[in-house]
């Protein structure tokens, strides 16, 4: 007696479409998300404090030799940067930074630097082996108060304040000098007109 040959398995041809069609799906959405979000910079992150004012705060000076409150800054366009001697992007963008405090000082820009979680100590060794920007203003944040206030993630983290005290922009990770001149160089160019 032969063993009948088994008739060949029909497959689940609805399988095959669910797979096919779950793949689809997903490689739309996928699409969609890449499509909407070419061609921006990444750093450049949506903040729920954007058109909201700066926080009434005081601020010691980086070297114990008074301090400085955004409230005196009024009538300039302030870039505030968030950084720490540990934090590596920092050293990154340290020189675009105080470049940029030379270059716009003129034009009516300040530039604060906030120090995030970090000693004293520490961020003196920072800024003596890489340098002080003329003019630059180092403050401390003791407790995080300010970091709270401005909603900073971690470091480095760089918001843009209109002479009216108002924050207008953010930057998450390191600047660089096209990033600060996009942003800075329409502001000043407004708030001048």
């Amino acid at each position: 007696m032969t063993d009948p040959v088994p008739e060949p398995r029909r497959g689940r041809p609805w399988r095959i479409w669910l797979i096919t069609g779950g793949i689809a799906v997903v490689l739309g959405v996928l699409l969609v998300i890449f499509a909407t979000r070419f061609g921006e910079d990444p750093r450049l992150v949506e903040s729920p404090l954007i058109g909201e004012s700066v926080a009434a705060m005081r601020l010691d000076y980086l070297d114990g030799t008074g301090s400085v409150s955004f409230d005196d800054l009024r009538g300039q366009v302030v870039v505030v940067n968030f950084w720490a001697s540990w934090c590596v992007p920092c050293r990154t963008e340290h020189a675009h930074l105080t470049a940029g405090q030379a270059a716009y000082r003129e034009s009516g820009a300040q530039f604060v630097g906030i120090i995030f979680q970090d000693g004293v100590e520490a961020a003196n060794g920072f800024l003596d082996r890489l340098g002080r920007g003329e003019g630059y203003l180092y403050v401390v944040d003791p407790g995080s108060r300010a970091a709270v206030e401005f909603g900073v993630y971690g470091v480095p983290e760089t918001f843009f304040v209109d002479r009216e005290g108002r924050i207008v922009d953010k930057i998450a990770g390191p600047v660089s000098p096209g990033s600060l001149a996009a942003i800075l160089e329409p502001l000043l160019a407004d708030e001048a007109g």
